[in-house]
């Protein structure tokens, strides 16, 4: 070998070191868009906070089919990336069986437990902050009548559901809960159209607030609620600065923050299971300037006071996951 080789080799082992040791995290967005405004771009957000403070890079994937994920994660996994950040419960299946297959390499799956030894999962309380939604919603309601609307049909959406329905019965008992989910394919998460017809329905049955917790198709859920004069509710961002007047709050879910700080933990963060809820501020809901007006101080008083007993363990808000059952439904 040549003392040229000899250098261009040693030049080149370097550079893969370098490499390694800088490997850069990734994040893929699930079906519904990286700018959906809520559960994907939480999630954007979270890494460009990242970035922001630390002037790292990342690489990004939005995806267009469900047949991209298993190709996405081994890709990014071959490339190096470490950690690999997904969002969504559907990415379950795909991960446990690629993880086995890269052991060196860190994933996070935000929304679904995946039981391997290189994976932290990350899972809310939803049920939590959606019971607070609900208290706000029945307190705001001039008809008695409140609405939901979810995206795709499974447990996941349910236990919004069913954590809502749980709050706005605590408040009143007789108040009635209209509720319809979109679809019960991924595509019911990126369908505005669909949650506009759904919002007019609800609207004619008398609801007067309804919650969206669909993705993309809640943008149409909330433009409607603004076009007929009705009050809102966002999920997952804030959403409050989309319709001000109309939004009465939103259910925030801190996605960005795991995100954050799985990026910042980087090849060497702890897996495991992390859940998420009102005691370390994982969900809550949004007061700013969007929406004073429209929440009393006896309506947040009420709602604070909630929080703190949910946290105390002297109001038990169901958890669908756990029981596919909604005791106030």
């Amino acid at each position: 070998m040549t003392m040229m080789k000899q250098l261009l080799g040693a030049a080149a082992s370097l550079a893969l070191c370098a490499g390694a040791a800088a490997a850069d995290p990734a994040l893929i967005f699930d079906l519904g868009g990286k700018f959906d405004k809520s559960f994907n771009e939480a999630a954007f957000n979270g890494a460009e906070k990242w970035v922001a403070e630390t002037g790292g890079s990342y690489k990004q994937l939005e995806m267009q089919s469900e047949a991209q994920r298993e190709q996405a994660l081994r890709r990014f996994a071959e490339s190096g990336a470490n950690p690999i950040v997904m969002t969504g419960f559907a990415f379950g299946d795909v991960l446990n069986t690629v993880a086995p297959d890269y052991p060196d390499t860190k994933f996070v799956i935000i929304d679904m437990v995946v039981d391997q030894p290189n994976v932290r999962s990350v899972v809310f309380q939803e049920e939590q902050g959606s019971y607070l939604v609900g208290m706000l919603a029945a307190m705001a309601s001039k008809t008695g009548t409140v609405g939901f609307v979810g995206g795709m049909d499974i447990p996941l959406i349910r236990k919004f559901e069913c954590g809502y329905a749980q709050g706005v019965k605590a408040v009143n008992p007789e108040a009635k809960v209209v509720m319809n989910m979109t679809g019960t394919t991924p595509a019911a998460w990126n369908d505005p159209v669909k949650g506009s017809e759904l919002t007019k329905a609800q609207i004619a049955q008398g609801a007067d607030v309804v919650y969206a917790a669909a993705g993309s198709t809640g943008l149409g859920i909330l433009q409607t609620v603004a076009d007929e004069g009705i009050l809102g509710i966002g999920v997952d961002s804030n959403q409050n600065y989309m319709h001000p007047g109309h939004m009465l709050t939103s259910m925030v879910k801190r996605v960005d923050l795991s995100v954050y700080e799985a990026f910042k933990d980087g090849p060497a963060l702890e897996t495991g299971l992390v859940v998420s809820g009102l005691k370390d501020e994982g969900v809550g809901y949004a007061l700013d300037e969007y929406n004073a007006d429209l929440i009393t101080p006896e309506m947040k008083a009420a709602v604070d006071a909630a929080a703190e007993k949910i946290k105390a363990g002297e109001i038990a808000v169901h958890d669908y996951m756990t029981d596919n059952t909604c005791p106030v439904e």
